[in-house]
């Protein structure tokens, strides 16, 4: 029998990663006419680990899931470029409110002057479509004072650019809220606390929130504020969110600009009072948990080597000291 060596190449494989191979012969008998099989000993080698991953694209986007009625990209006054997004919503005509608000942020975002404080229709959406509150609140429009027009991406965080600050109060940025022991406490404290994660123009965040109005598979009641006689509200029976959540990711990136490593939280709430005092870290839940009960696949365009492990972590302490 001949003696020497045998090369391969192989492809597309993971990086940090253990392959094990074992090599064979196959040799022709010509006195029996089969083939007689010589089989080499187990042998592994192991790949090099990666030194970071580049990104999909926007860090912040849940994946598309085919159920939006209308999804939308809003931009600075800088003009459509990737640098100056503002916010991506996915809006639901159902529900006259978006899903999911996703949008990055900065230190740069939240420092400045802007302060539009004007609700109006967002643009591209028949006014029809979006809820009657532009120039009133719910308590003329519906009767009801105890909620406020909610803001999903917050005027707070997009300080930097006129332009970006009036977007914040389009209609469909907003959903009925109540105000005193939710909007302007527990949920108003989340806001401030994830703003207070970055300083500067290079420290970001990436952000996605919304309401549920029932849990994956669920039978929630959902109840409705109703348009107060003679305001002709739009729409006369107005839904309201049992829940509301939040998920944040965070990542490191190498000189190259690839990911080397990523960690999320997420936050999931009824909607109700909650008493002084309460803390909104007593309500972490994992990103995995909100994709359960939202049915959307958040931060799809993380890397899968990382996003899976990222998922799992329902700690705020965690995710702070990340």
């Amino acid at each position: 029998m001949a003696s020497g060596s045998i090369t391969a190449s192989v492809s597309n494989l993971a990086g940090g990663t253990t392959y094990y191979y074992r090599a064979f012969v196959a040799e022709y008998n010509q006195s029996t006419g089969l083939y007689d099989y010589r089989y080499g000993s187990v042998r592994s080698f192991t790949t090099s680990a990666p030194q970071g991953y580049p990104a999909a694209g926007w860090l912040e986007l849940p994946a598309s899931t085919g159920a939006a009625d209308y999804v939308g990209t809003l931009y600075g006054s800088g003009g459509e470029t990737e640098e100056n997004r503002n916010y991506t919503f996915n809006y639901s005509y159902t529900y006259y409110a978006s899903m999911w608000v996703a949008y990055p942020l900065t230190g740069a975002h939240k420092t400045g002057s802007a302060n539009t404080n004007s609700w109006n229709y967002y643009p591209n959406i028949p006014n029809s479509r979006q809820v009657s509150i532009t120039g009133n609140s719910y308590g003329t429009m519906y009767g009801n004072s105890a909620y406020s027009r909610g803001h999903q991406c917050p005027d707070a965080s997009r300080k930097s650019d006129d332009t970006m600050n009036s977007q914040t109060y389009y209609a469909t940025n907003q959903t009925p809220q109540l105000q005193d022991k939710f909007n302007a406490s527990i949920w108003s404290s989340l806001e401030n606390a994830v703003r207070g994660l970055v300083s500067s123009a290079s420290d970001i965040v990436y952000v996605v929130t919304g309401p549920a109005y029932r849990k994956a598979g669920g039978s929630e009641t959902i109840n409705y504020l109703t348009g107060a006689a003679g305001k002709n509200a739009n729409p006369a029976q107005l839904p309201i969110a049992n829940y509301y959540w939040k998920a944040i990711l965070k990542v490191k990136k190498n000189g190259a600009g690839l990911i080397t490593s990523a960690q999320t939280v997420g936050f999931w709430f009824e909607h109700r009072e909650y008493e002084k005092g309460d803390s909104y870290a007593n309500y972490c839940v994992s990103v995995n948990q909100i994709e359960q009960w939202t049915g959307f696949d958040l931060f799809t365009n993380l890397p899968d080597e990382l996003e899976e492990a990222s998922e799992t972590n329902a700690s705020w302490a965690t995710f702070q000291s990340f």
